[in-house]
């Protein structure tokens, strides 16, 4: 009875201890360490709370399971540690089978919960926005990516990253001349993923997404910026020589910005789409060929970032 009391009476102080720990931790903290999250600001898109939420509930799920585990793997270790005089082997308990269906079905209903929830988000980031307010065609190919403002009728043409000096190594690359995918803010967006060449993935740290892009084939990722702000992309696939120069950033401006943005690829004379005559083919050794080197890549003409 006493040892009830003693028990309860620990419970406030531990709770009163996890809300103070919970209520200092800063919005790093908060969001799993995952990148993107600044405090006092929305989330980038309309899906990072969302993939914070999973990754943050599923370590919470895993930490519960394994402050269980390591407690009884100690208190088993203490309690049926052979003690002074005690010889040969203690009493050995077998087939108990309230505890062996325990084991075996909290693990199952672990997993079958964490998949659902997955598969819960999954299908509502994977889900195709059925008339998007911006449409733009992504080109990844090595190892640049270009970009086809679909419903605006101009494109960006993009060039690999240049480092800052050829002669030193690990100097960076210059931002300014990266390609630049400028999208609106609270607008709904459908990027149209396709590769020219190998597979590339597209990856936006500060989204906490990544699609991969497939040779023949075309991907799809729908989304609303919701955060204003200049956001670093690379290829997270390796694709080759210049994997690590496959960079470009995404900048999310407003949408009277976004219009003056466009006005400005018109008048340098970026009108048009840049279509799939720059792809190479999938030939084995013929010219032109992902495997040749000597296919072709876009012309380039250049628009400073703003």
């Amino acid at each position: 009875m006493r040892s009830n009391r003693r028990r309860l009476i620990l419970v406030p102080p531990l709770a009163v201890g996890l809300v103070l720990a919970l209520t200092g931790c800063d919005e790093l903290q908060l969001h799993g360490y995952l990148p993107g999250f600044v405090a006092g600001e929305p989330p980038t898109t309309n899906h990072t709370q969302m993939i914070s939420d999973l990754w943050v509930g599923s370590w919470i799920v895993l930490l519960v399971v394994g402050v269980v585990t390591w407690g009884l793997i100690i208190w088993a270790a203490i309690a049926f540690r052979r003690r002074r005089g005690q010889t040969g082997l203690p009493v050995q308990i077998r087939y108990n089978m309230p505890l062996e269906i325990f084991y075996t079905v909290v693990p199952l209903i672990l997993v079958l919960g964490l998949f659902a929830f997955t598969a819960r988000d999954q299908n509502a980031i994977e889900a195709r926005t059925a008339h998007p307010d911006v449409t733009i065609g992504v080109y990844g190919q090595q190892w640049s990516w270009d970009f086809n403002y679909v419903n605006e009728n101009v494109y960006v043409a993009g060039i690999q990253a240049q480092p800052k000096s050829d002669g030193e190594p690990n100097t960076g690359f210059v931002e300014q001349r990266l390609p630049q995918l400028v999208l609106p803010l609270g607008k709904t967006v459908e990027l149209r993923l396709k590769t020219r060449d190998v597979n590339h993935s597209f990856w936006v740290i500060d989204f906490l997404y990544k699609k991969d892009l497939i040779a023949g084939q075309t991907n799809y990722v729908d989304f609303t910026p919701t955060r204003t702000g200049t956001y670093q992309g690379k290829c997270a696939e390796l694709c080759g020589e210049y994997h690590s120069r496959m960079l470009f950033t995404v900048k999310v401006v407003t949408p009277a910005q976004y219009t003056s943005y466009i006005s400005q690829l018109r008048a340098i004379g970026n009108v048009g789409q840049l279509g799939d005559r720059d792809n190479k083919d999938d030939t084995a050794g013929s010219p032109g060929s992902q495997f040749s080197g000597t296919g072709s890549t876009s012309e380039t003409k250049e628009l400073g970032n703003q």
